[in-house]
């Protein structure tokens, strides 16, 4: 089960609770039981706890993981404040404070101020924990990476700290050296984990410090040594140079990246979190809304609620042999999937309306209409042409007024208005045929084809779509550039003016990729609003719903009477 499996399923199951819901919407103990349900979906998140002792290379580690320089690190130990990483729209740290629930948010660059010692000498700025918020697909997911102060420091709260959190942590990472494997301190806390009965990685960090030989000697020590905890799962231990890996996760980096041994760590890491940490949480999700289905079928008296519990059961049943019944196929899980072995390259949203082509007929448009309505309020030719063409359509009459203003409207459509009537009396004076009529009127109505402003718009259309297509061509098969997005009916003109190859499938491939990754969005959304934990959700969530309508429609203020297919 990847990441994306995961969610799905995780969609589908609220989907079954909903439905057991709207089964009897007035019954109270229904409601509740569902929404405490859909909670447990909703706040479903997962502690990986980095724990070691100080100057082990922890915070150098979790960088290499995320792909940047986002944690503080040095030789001086940090002050006793837990600092956790989850996913965010854009890269910040929000505070929490003792006692108080009190939070502020701070650029990232800022987060040293408050978690390291220096800074901040034995937490006297009361930080409880310091939440880093970034875009990386992994957090996404509901991952939480926590970052917690180093063990054996002189720091007393440092190693007090961190054993209070591990009651909290769903999985360890413990990071170790070779310059001295397994201090006392790190004993001690595995041995706690060896209790606590959860997975746990064991890393030997800085590996470019020693030799083959010196290597192969203290693998086997920490090899040994954690045999005599007796876990009941063997941990396993990698070797690592998390300095060395810093840095290195870009392409071309392949070679460097292996020698680090960062990549064999994190392939077995997030095979753990997408597949081993899955099948638990759904096996322990579906026992429960099992359980609260079968009880609900059996206890009513209504046979038709009993029928419709006992379907839902049957989706159940479908949903789990779907997600547990068959042997999930493991695999690293990266930023972008690919598809029939074509690379996603990464869209670029236009910051207003989502679509380029939207946004390049918007700018047409406003300038247009700026130097236009000017024109009608002063010249009398301008005018009189107006009133000729019957105005403009009704779409661009509303944004004409957005922009003019009332001494512009009255200066601007006597001319119009006066036509108009004429039209109006003189068929009125001869009315005899009904259909006649209804045509006459309707030839009243300006139309694409008298519509000034939609002489503009085709034309800029036009414009727009050859500069995507360009743009496309250009950009197709490079993942270091960002294709201009587009919605739906202006990917269709895009589609016809590059007919096919490469970059039609780029095109494709990444606007599937948006629009899967945009309803994921929306499902998150949702579920914690049922489950009111709004509160959980990121910005994108919160956004999607607007994102999504934009891609499918366009944007509301470029919509009209026509379709874009008559363009070509």
């Amino acid at each position: 089960m990847d990441l994306k499996e995961y969610e799905q399923a995780k969609f589908a199951l609220a989907e079954i609770i909903r439905s057991a819901h709207a089964i009897d919407t007035k019954d109270e103990a229904l409601h509740s039981e569902c929404r405490e349900l859909l909670t447990r979906l909703a706040e479903d998140r997962f502690n990986l706890l980095v724990v070691g002792r100080f100057s082990r290379g922890k915070s150098t580690l979790m960088n290499a993981l995320l792909g940047g320089d986002y944690l503080p690190t040095g030789i001086v130990p940090l002050t006793s404040a837990i600092t956790t990483v989850r996913y965010g729209t854009r890269k910040q740290v929000v505070l929490i404070f003792n006692d108080s629930g009190l939070h502020r948010e701070v650029p990232l660059s800022h987060l040293a101020d408050y978690v390291t010692q220096q800074a901040n000498p034995g937490n006297i700025k009361n930080i409880a924990y310091a939440e880093i918020q970034l875009p990386v697909e992994i957090l996404r997911r509901g991952f939480f990476f926590v970052d917690s102060p180093g063990l054996g420091s002189s720091i007393v709260e440092n190693t007090e700290t961190t054993e209070r959190f591990l009651p909290e942590a769903d999985a360890f990472v413990l990071v170790t050296s070779y310059e001295s494997p397994l201090s006392e301190e790190e004993n001690r806390i595995l041995q706690r984990i060896r209790h606590a009965n959860k997975k746990l990685f064991v890393v030997v960090n800085k590996q470019d410090t020693v030799s083959t030989e010196e290597r192969a000697e203290v693998l086997k020590f920490v090899g040994e040594r954690l045999k005599q905890f007796s876990f009941s799962e063997e941990p396993q231990v990698f070797s690592i140079s998390a300095r060395q890996a810093t840095g290195k996760k870009q392409p071309g980096n392949e070679d460097l990246l292996d020698e680090s041994g960062l990549r064999s760590f994190q392939s077995s890491l997030l095979r753990f979190l997408t597949e081993e940490r899955a099948q638990l949480f759904f096996s322990n999700m579906y026992a429960r809304v099992s359980s609260f289905l079968m009880l609900r079928a059996r206890s009513l008296g209504s046979p038709e609620h009993e029928e419709a519990y006992n379907v839902l059961m049957g989706r159940l049943h479908v949903l789990r042999e779907k997600t547990l019944g068959v042997e999930s196929v493991s695999g690293e899980v990266v930023e972008c999937e690919k598809d029939s072995g074509v690379p996603i390259t990464a869209l670029q949203l236009e910051k207003r309306t989502g679509c380029r082509v939207c946004g390049a007929i918007f700018d047409a448009i406003f300038h247009f209409l700026s130097k236009y309505q000017y024109e009608l309020t002063i010249n009398s030719e301008t005018q009189r042409d107006h009133a000729r063409r019957g105005g403009f359509c009704p779409l661009h009459t509303w944004q004409y007024e957005n922009i003019s203003s009332p001494y512009g409207v009255c200066t601007a459509y006597p001319e119009l208005a006066h036509r108009v009537a004429r039209e109006l009396r003189e068929l009125a004076s001869r009315a005899t045929d009904v259909d006649e009529l209804h045509e006459n009127i309707t030839s009243l109505l300006p139309t694409v084809a008298t519509c000034r402003v939609c002489e503009v718009r085709i034309a800029a259309e036009r414009k727009a779509v050859l500069e995507v297509a360009d743009a496309v061509r250009e950009m197709a098969g490079s993942n270091e550039e960002r294709l201009p997005a587009c919605c739906l009916p202006h990917l269709v003109a895009t589609v016809g003016t590059l007919r096919k190859g490469k970059p039609v499938q780029s095109l494709l491939n990444a606007h599937a990729y948006l629009l899967e990754r945009t309803a994921e969005d929306l499902q998150r959304y949702a579920l914690r609003h049922d489950a009111l934990r709004r509160y959980l959700t990121s910005e994108e969530e919160r956004q999607s719903a607007q994102l999504i309508l934009l891609l499918l429609a366009g944007h509301r203020s470029i919509n009209a009477p026509w379709s874009v297919d008559s363009l070509y």
